[in-house]
């Protein structure tokens, strides 16, 4: 059974003597994990259909009409009138999620004019175009999330092996990194989105790749700073005395170190990814038209001040996710304080 060392047990211990820190870990959690599952939680699909004594999903698989009684063959409109008779003349039955709308599904039963104000059917209200807000938020904060995470992931294994490589051998190789991260920092990232987004139509990788040749400059400082202190400390001189290869001294001794400091940024890191896509979207130069992103909906907001549910909406979801993110940010950085 793995077990935590007394060092580790220690940080643990101090991050849940962080109530505002741990609670904000475990909300977050849940929302991410409502997110994941937004096809469970907001679908115009029913999650079970019960037909002639057999069950479909057409959450999970592809059905046509023809295969739940009627004559075409094309994936049915579940939420007509037409479909339901035919399951209900079929002595079957639907269950639908919580919310029976997806992300792209409009509304054509609205009492009001699109954007319409939160009621019954559309908790949140829908958009200019009669979509569920709540389902675009679900779906907006998954994406978000998502990219949040990817970019933090790439962004830090090439910070920490670019600040690993500079603090280690020091000389030339420090000095030439730090005249490339003086250049590379001083590129205006927003402005080459604007002028690539000519070229090609973003979409999430293509957004990813971009970002993540810029936001890797976060961890090198921070990384570098531990390895031009660790590298001269007598347990490194001993290693090295005993023949152990550079790339063994790094990884096995002053690495585990050095990501004590770098932790404490990742929340941060996430904060600033979703920070930026949610920007690019509300300017036009994000996820391509028509997806669900926060940004869009803060754009809809801009655009509609004659619905302020869309913009209260987007403003308190983005407070949410970011506070949360902020919390466990400074609860790390407590935890992980040598200090401490």
């Amino acid at each position: 059974m793995f077990q935590l060392s007394p060092l580790a047990r220690r940080r643990l211990e101090r991050f849940k003597h962080n109530r505002r820190g741990w609670w904000s870990l475990w909300l977050f959690v849940l929302l991410f994990g409502v997110s994941l599952g937004g096809e469970l939680v907001a679908n115009d699909k029913p999650l079970v259909v019960k037909l002639h004594d057999t069950y479909y999903f057409p959450v999970f698989k592809r059905y046509t009409e023809q295969e739940i009684g009627g004559l075409l063959p094309f994936q049915p409109d579940y939420r007509s009138d037409y479909v339901r008779q035919l399951v209900t003349q079929g002595g079957g039955w639907m269950v639908f999620p919580p919310i029976p709308f997806s992300a792209d599904t409009p509304n054509y039963e609205l009492s009001r004019p699109s954007p319409s104000p939160p009621t019954a059917v559309n908790w949140l209200g829908t958009d200019d175009q009669a979509r569920d807000v709540l389902a675009r938020v679900i779906y907006g904060a998954r994406v978000s999330i998502l990219f949040a995470i990817a970019l933090t992931v790439i962004s830090s294994l090439i910070g920490i092996a670019a600040g690993a490589l500079q603090g280690f051998y020091g000389g030339w190789v420090d000095l030439f990194g730090q005249r490339v991260l003086e250049v590379w920092s001083g590129l205006p990232v927003l402005y080459l989105l604007i002028i690539l987004s000519g070229f090609v139509e973003p979409d999430f990788w293509w957004l990813l790749g971009i970002m993540a040749l810029f936001s890797w400059l976060t961890l090198v400082d921070v990384v570098r700073a531990e390895f031009l202190r660790g590298r001269n400390l007598e347990y490194v001189k001993a290693a090295r005395a005993l023949g152990l290869s550079n790339r063994k001294i790094i990884v096995r001794h002053i690495l585990p170190n050095a990501m004590n400091a770098t932790l404490s940024y990742l929340p941060f890191i996430l904060t600033g990814a979703i920070s930026t896509l949610t920007a690019l979207d509300f300017l036009g130069f994000g996820m391509p038209a028509g997806s669900a992103s926060l940004g869009e909906l803060i754009a809809q907001g801009k655009n509609n001040l004659q619905a302020p549910w869309l913009g209260f909406t987007a403003f308190f979801t983005l407070a949410v996710l970011l506070s949360l993110l902020v919390f466990i940010g400074e609860a790390l950085r407590d935890a992980f304080d040598p200090r401490a």
